[in-house]
């Protein structure tokens, strides 16, 4: 097993992993369909993360601040999360889709000292009231703006000397805010050592990167798997990290494949569903693709198998979470089964166990749950331990999905306890597009549940019941889906709305989401 290498030596900073790589070795590739390429090697991105280190140091930000980062894809995204960690701060990662309200919870909640972002990305922060007593350092990348300091500038004047903030395994380094079913997101809590786990976990036995290998992984900064999977596993391992701004075009990301001359590919089902699709093919050279993985949700056997036949690509599951890292999935070298998720990558700290904590027999639907003293598990909830009371069951972290064992040990997925919307890769909580759908004036209630789709995996789908006086119209659908994508972020709007007369409820009045997913998913079986 691999239990043994997953400590992290006491005094650690995630950094070290990607340091020990310095060389002039291209450590990153960036294209843009509206700008030349660029690239920097593993001691250009030192050199601008130390500089980074020396600005934010200046700034006031000391060992534990927590800073947003709002960044989309770029060299610097990087230089600046090295940089932050070098000088000890805890990153808040923030998609670039993240409206106001979201970001202002997170500023809040946490005490954020610092704020990170890309020109045309800040405008949401300057719609935030009395925040300017919080902060200490606001930079803007790429632009300037009123209170905000640009980035070259600071960068310019900045030494790329730097000595490291001295931090411990256990240190926090990350504080990554994932959607709950109920209430605000919750703050997830992750230490240095962490890193030093995962890269071993999910870059070695899953992905499968080398150090000489080109690998694209397509997550965007602002999630946790931007930090898996592009930072982590790729600088971690001395490999080169290809990285594309553009639009997503299936076309246009096999066209890249075979230009580009990617080894490792990591990406969603969504884009492999969209890629599968187009026509011709066999047109495309993938012959340097080794190693092909699929993270976010299922992937569909049809998909799997024109991959297969077509590049005789092996497309391989793996499953994880932000509370984690990858827990189940299809190695390299372990056989396909269509439709299962895989094995536990480190079956010592893996189980499916019951409501009393215990593992359930082969076959038996449980809890997906892994050891608490799993090295790469996050270690709370930020400023709510009970959250995370409320998923331990004996020596076991529930991880919220269900799922049986067969009898080689392989998982299959067979539902949330919980009504989490997974679309497309992104996790999505009912309660932030319920609350935004709940201000509009002709909205008197509102559940929103996942609704199957083939493209998607799932999508947002909201029930509602008007107000007196309302006539559900598609005119109406669209001013909703409207009005939402201006309260939070646009991805979680409802791409599908009913109107109804009521929805189910308990006894006790609460709405009863999974009737109504229940409802969807039969849907599709008919």
């Amino acid at each position: 097993m691999y239990s043994e290498n997953l400590i992290a030596p006491e005094l650690y900073n995630i950094t070290d992993e990607i340091t020990k790589f310095a060389s002039d070795k291209t450590a990153l590739i960036w294209k843009s369909p509206d700008a030349p390429e660029r690239s920097w090697s593993y001691n250009e991105l030192l050199a601008e993360a130390r500089k980074f280190a020396n600005v934010v140091k200046k700034a006031g930000i000391k060992k534990g601040d927590h800073v947003i980062v709002i960044t989309p894809r770029l060299l610097e995204t990087y230089s600046i999360y090295m940089g932050l960690w070098m000088a000890g701060a805890i990153i808040i990662p923030a998609s670039e889709l993240l409206k106001a309200h979201d970001l202002e919870y997170r500023i809040r909640q946490a005490g954020v000292k610092g704020i990170i972002a890309y020109a045309g990305l800040h405008q949401e922060i300057d719609k935030i009231s009395n925040i300017d007593s919080l902060l200490k350092m606001r930079i803007l990348l790429d632009g300037t703006a009123l209170e905000w300091t640009n980035y070259a500038t600071v960068m310019e004047k900045a030494s790329a000397e730097f000595t490291p903030v001295e931090t411990h395994r256990e240190d926090p380094c990350l504080l990554a805010f994932t959607s709950g079913t109920t209430g605000n997101p919750k703050g997830v809590v992750h230490v240095h050592g962490w890193g030093y786990a995962h890269i071993r976990i999910a870059a070695d036995h899953w992905l499968d990167i080398r150090e000489n290998d080109r690998v694209w992984a397509t997550a965007g900064p602002g999630w946790q798997k931007w930090i898996w999977s592009p930072f982590l596993s790729v600088l971690g391992k001395g490999a080169t990290g290809f990285m594309y701004s553009g639009r997503f075009s299936p076309e246009n990301q096999l066209k890249l494949l075979e230009e580009q001359q990617i080894n490792v590919l990591c990406c969603t089902p969504t884009e492999y569903r969209l890629m599968a699709k187009v026509t011709h093919l066999d047109r495309f050279d993938l012959s340097h693709l080794r190693s092909a993985v699929s993270a976010g949700e299922p992937l569909n056997r049809e998909v799997i198998n024109v991959f297969q036949d077509t590049f005789g690509i092996k497309v391989r599951d793996g499953y994880g979470q932000t509370e984690s890292t990858l827990l189940i999935g299809t190695l390299v070298d372990t056989p396909i089964r269509p439709g299962s998720m895989g094995k536990p990558i480190m079956p010592e700290y893996m189980a499916i166990v019951d409501e009393a904590g215990k593992p359930v027999p082969q076959g038996e639907i449980g809890d997906i749950a892994v050891r608490k003293d799993f090295p790469a598990l996050f270690k709370t909830y930020y400023k709510e331990p009970e959250r995370l009371e409320k998923a331990i069951r004996g020596d076991y972290f529930v991880t919220g999905d269900r799922a049986y064992a067969d009898d080689s040990n392989y998982y299959w997925f067979q539902g949330r306890n919980d009504d989490i919307i997974i679309s497309s890769g992104y996790t999505i909580g009912p309660f932030e597009v319920e609350d935004a759908l709940t201000h509009h004036e002709a909205v008197k209630e509102v559940a929103v549940v996942a609704s199957p789709d083939e493209i998607r995996g799932t999508v947002v789908k909201a029930f509602i019941v008007l107000k007196d006086g309302y006539t559900g119209s598609e005119e109406l659908k669209r001013e909703l889906q409207t009005f939402t994508k201006k309260i939070t972020a646009p991805y979680k709007y409802p791409r599908r709305i009913e109107f109804v007369n009521s929805l189910p409820k308990t006894d006790s009045g609460k709405i009863r989401r999974v009737a109504l997913r229940e409802q969807e998913f039969a849907n599709l079986r008919k």
